[in-house]
């Protein structure tokens, strides 16, 4: 086998065996074939796709090419929640607590970085002073039955295939392929050690999926391989046409989520909090009261019961609890800059995913894989679809320590709000 000749047979669209991928995938590892080859498949797969066979057994490459998780608790559900990705999506940050505050079921955790225009967990949580994502498996699995849950990155052990792939993909422009979101998101779940996962398939301008179809296919094709891999997948789409809440941006997004966790921020982060935390305790306990089970996570939230678990966390993890309990202590940025309308009319479009790529550019994310991320760029985006806004109103506020940057999207960020 050469992968110059697998690459072109999946340029022909035609599929590869579990031999052919197994070669291609370990030769990608250890370094026989190099980033550009893996590349170029990588965007062969985006515009001729997989067969179901192909996606099942690269699923399965990726997951062996390290360890599988294994608690020891048969008698304890073990369940996780996946976004898709989308702008301001900081839900994992609240829900996480919230479902280990219950003691209904735990919360083994291993998510992702920034991806394309999308924000990160791993990223949101290491904005946190001190906050460590690298646990080893058995910390990973201790601190998972000792408090109810843990959050981690891909490890050395966990699917280090897909780490590998997940870097490339966010730089050649392949994230949306459904076949590959697919490899990504359930080989990590599935190694993870967990029963049950819930699944926000965002859609909309700001979503990788950007049409309700496509959002469909992607939550069908998510269950489908899901279930065949073992675990209860439940999927629900989310609307994606506008920041998820008021903060982008990495520490901006933790201190709204501990707004959130306090009993206040937005009401629409919250409410997607409660619901797919609800999603996670059904596949738990399939016969339970939906209403009794909103109920309980609202007072969790109110009573302060889930943001002291969320400390727990990140004590357990290394983090700095301080700038939590005292956000105004966590450093500011350089430059901050407010735009206020310039005329009056009704928020009628967001341009969701180029104020993506805007906290991107203001140092929130990476434009190639090397980049190091500023914590605390990003945005406000102080006006939702429907707001009538009349000149002067702030519409959005940006962050960042590169001048330049922030001078640059001050000139072009009013274009990404349409009024009517």
């Amino acid at each position: 086998m050469l992968p110059y000749s697998l690459i072109e047979k999946k340029q022909a669209g035609k599929p590869l065996t579990v031999k052919e991928w197994d070669f291609f995938i370990k030769g990608f590892l250890t370094g026989k074939i190099p980033a550009y080859q893996m590349s170029t498949m990588l965007m062969a797969i985006y515009f001729r796709g997989m067969e179901e066979e192909e996606v099942t057994a690269l699923i399965n490459i990726v997951i062996d090419s390290g360890i599988r998780v294994r608690f020891d608790n048969p008698d304890v559900f073990y369940a996780d929640k996946h976004s898709t990705g989308g702008v301001g999506d900081k839900i994992s940050l609240i829900l996480a607590p919230l479902a280990a505050s219950t003691g209904r079921l735990r919360v083994p955790m291993i998510s992702g970085r920034a991806l394309g225009h999308s924000g990160g967990t791993l990223d949101k949580l290491e904005s946190i002073p001190g906050f460590r994502t690298d646990l080893s498996i058995e910390d990973f699995k201790k601190q998972t039955d000792a408090i109810g849950c843990a959050l981690i990155g891909q490890t050395d052990k966990i699917c280090p295939a897909d780490r590998e792939l997940y870097a490339l993909r966010d730089v050649t422009a392949t994230v949306r392929s459904i076949p590959l979101i697919c490899v990504s998101i359930l080989s990590k779940k599935i190694a993870e050690g967990i029963q049950g996962l819930v699944l926000d398939v965002k859609s909309g301008n700001g979503a990788f999926m950007q049409t309700e179809e496509d959002a469909e296919k992607l939550a069908k094709n998510l269950k489908k391989f899901g279930e065949a891999g073992g675990l209860n997948v439940t999927p629900i789409i989310t609307d994606m046409n506008q920041p998820l809440g008021e903060a982008v941006g990495n520490w901006l997004e933790v201190r709204e989520s501990v707004d959130v966790l306090k009993g206040g921020g937005p009401e629409e982060v919250r409410d997607l909090s409660i619901r797919l935390t609800e999603e996670m305790i059904l596949l738990a306990e399939p016969n339970a009261d939906r209403k009794r089970i909103r109920t309980e996570l609202e007072t969790l939230i109110d009573n302060g019961s889930a943001y002291e678990k969320f400390l727990e966390i990140v004590e357990a993890q290394g983090g700095d609890v301080s700038v939590l309990e005292n956000p105004d202590s966590y450093p500011k940025s350089k430059y901050i800059a407010l735009i206020t309308a310039e005329e009056e009319g009704i928020v009628k479009e967001i341009d969701t995913y180029l104020l993506g790529l805007d906290a991107i550019y203001l140092g929130a994310g990476r434009r190639q894989s090397s980049d190091k991320i500023d914590p605390k760029a990003g945005m406000l985006v102080h006006v939702r679809l429907g707001d009538k806004v009349k000149p002067g109103d702030p519409v959005i506020t940006l962050f960042s320590d590169n001048e330049s940057a922030i001078n640059e999207k001050v000139k072009e960020i009013g274009d990404r709000f349409l009024l009517g």
